[in-house]
């Protein structure tokens, strides 16, 4: 395989143009027994460029993806950079309401829908003030299909000009107000520090022509979406899995001899538990990258073990497309070592810094809040430009909201949150978004959310609630209740009623003091 030019590549549509030239008939993604060249990536892209076209979409304006993971969605994602069209994935697992205001927030005209929640889709178009056109992704529904609505189109490229600093993708992360907030990527978020990560040839993000990619974590995250485009940049074959599935990525990785993927570490826990896994081959499992949590000690020691491959830690957040700070392999000790706490260096063009509240860098091994700045810092949040200004200042260090502090050898340690956000599994879940949902229900007065210790997902929601006066609270009522109203991810596995919630003198909720009592004894406030 010939050395990848990543200079050719300044859009995600150069990179279906470019890898089709250089290795047209090898296979770029395949889903579920379904294969595609790269050859053929590149013109059926042009179709979903051109059929965007027709129907009329112009350039800056959004489409909205709203499914599991399929070969599809990427060629949805990169068909609509040739048009100059941003693509905003929606988790699956939404709520109605949640799709319905991400729809209407994105002003997306169509909305590509997965069978798994087409059931969903009259009811969010009811949500609606207009209601876009649904095309579906697979047969079984009366709306008109995607294959039939991108081959209509013809295969040639369509010729738009589009910038790297144009936008691409538009990630909705959930407010701490409770309203997403769209991030806006634009292709040289996306590209340019994968690039310049790629240029620095670490033997860990260095792909050969027979590595295989496991694309499972969801598209509608950073996770799922960045992974599957660092393969597609890469000339690799991605394996898309339609969803995670701990027995079935032990046959991936078995059948179709994956030798690199990304996952979090509760889902790692989940695989490395089946009883299966210490019968599967894993000689091809070259590295696995994982992020949104540390892992525990004692895991890494289980996975190293039955995997047997190089573990390299992955920091990030949706508003830096992802990593912007690694541990690598040569510092996940099964013995355990100082290192193993902290979330590692950072990538190659990324600079990191520790904050106080006026933005004054402070010394070595003091708390702050992290600041980044690089090239995959996001172009800013969709219609919020105080959000935006709040985030990034005049300089471009963003904000990560995380607290931590750098060590002697430039090692940054995350100490705890300097927002509330819960990351539970893969999942990033605001506080205020769970009390906005629990607040509606009739015997409760008073909810706080935390995030508290779990074994299985890092973290869980807890709701600390005070009920109305001669009111009796029912726990697994308040749950029932809120699963209603919100996805069933972010909906409390525990409620505690309490007489009253803690507060300052300006009535602002005291969450550390509520998560003491949870997190006591150990070193970190984040699993």
């Amino acid at each position: 395989m010939d050395q990848n030019d990543f200079e050719q590549m300044p859009t995600l549509g150069d990179v279906a143009r470019y890898q089709s030239r250089l290795r047209g008939s090898a296979i770029a993604l395949e889903f579920e027994g379904r294969e595609t060249t790269f050859a053929d990536f590149d013109r059926l892209t042009n179709r979903v460029a051109n059929a965007l076209i027709a129907a009329g979409l112009e350039k800056g304006q959004r489409i909205a993806y709203v499914g599991k993971n399929s070969d599809h969605y990427f060629e949805l994602l990169v068909g609509a950079a040739k048009a100059g069209v941003v693509m905003t994935p929606i988790g699956w697992r939404l709520a109605p309401p949640e799709v319905a205001y991400i729809v209407e927030d994105s002003g997306a005209p169509i909305v590509f829908v997965g069978p798994e929640v087409m059931g969903h889709a009259s009811e969010v178009a009811n949500l609606l003030t207009r209601a876009p056109q649904v095309i579906a992704m697979e047969p079984g529904s009366e709306h008109p299909l995607y294959e039939a609505w991108r081959d209509a189109a013809p295969d040639n490229d369509p010729g738009i000009a589009v910038s790297p600093k144009d936008v691409a993708v538009q990630l909705y992360t959930s407010g701490t107000t409770g309203r997403p907030k769209g991030v806006m990527l634009a292709h040289e978020n996306i590209l340019g520090g994968r690039r310049i990560a790629a240029e620095a040839q670490m033997d860990w993000n260095t792909w050969s022509p027979d590595d295989i990619s496991l694309v499972a974590m969801p598209v509608a995250h950073i996770g799922g979406t960045g992974w599957g485009l660092v393969g597609l940049m890469n000339g690799a074959k991605g394996v898309v899995a339609r969803e995670f599935d701990p027995m079935k990525v032990l046959d991936y990785i078995e059948r179709d001899r994956v030798s690199k993927m990304f996952m979090v570490p509760a889902a790692l826990q989940i695989v490395v538990r089946q009883p299966r896994a210490r019968t599967v081959d894993f000689s091809r499992l070259k590295y696995i990258l994982y992020g949104a949590s540390p892992i525990p000690l004692d895991l890494l020691r289980e996975c190293m073990e039955v995997f047997g491959c190089g573990f390299v830690q992955q920091y990030g957040m949706t508003e830096t497309c992802g990593t912007i700070v690694y541990l690598p392999p040569e510092d996940h000790d099964p013995a355990g070592n100082p290192r193993m706490r902290a979330a590692g260096v950072p990538m190659p063009g990324v600079e990191i810094k520790v904050i106080d509240a006026e933005g004054r860098s402070v010394p070595t091994g003091e708390v702050g809040e992290v600041a980044t700045r690089s090239i995959a810092n996001m172009a800013g949040y969709w219609k919020q430009p105080d959000a935006t200004a709040n985030t990034i200042d005049a300089d471009g260090w963003l904000r990560t909201g995380d607290a931590g502090y750098l060590d002697a050898d430039g090692y940054l340690f995350i100490h705890d949150r300097v927002k509330d956000m819960i990351i539970s599994g893969a999942e990033n879940i605001y506080p205020a978004e769970v009390e906005s949902a629990i607040y509606g229900h009739p015997s409760v007065a008073e909810v706080a959310v935390i995030g508290v210790p779990d074994e299985r997902w890092g973290e869980a929601v807890k709701a600390v609630v005070v009920a109305k006066p001669g009111a009796v609270i029912d726990p697994q009522d308040v749950i029932a209740f809120a699963r209603t109203r919100i996805a069933g991810f972010k909906v409390p596995k525990s409620v505690d009623v309490v007489d009253a919630i803690p507060r300052n003198a300006s009535g602002k909720i005291l969450r550390r003091e509520l998560r003491e009592p949870y997190w006591a004894g150990r070193d970190r406030r984040v699993n």
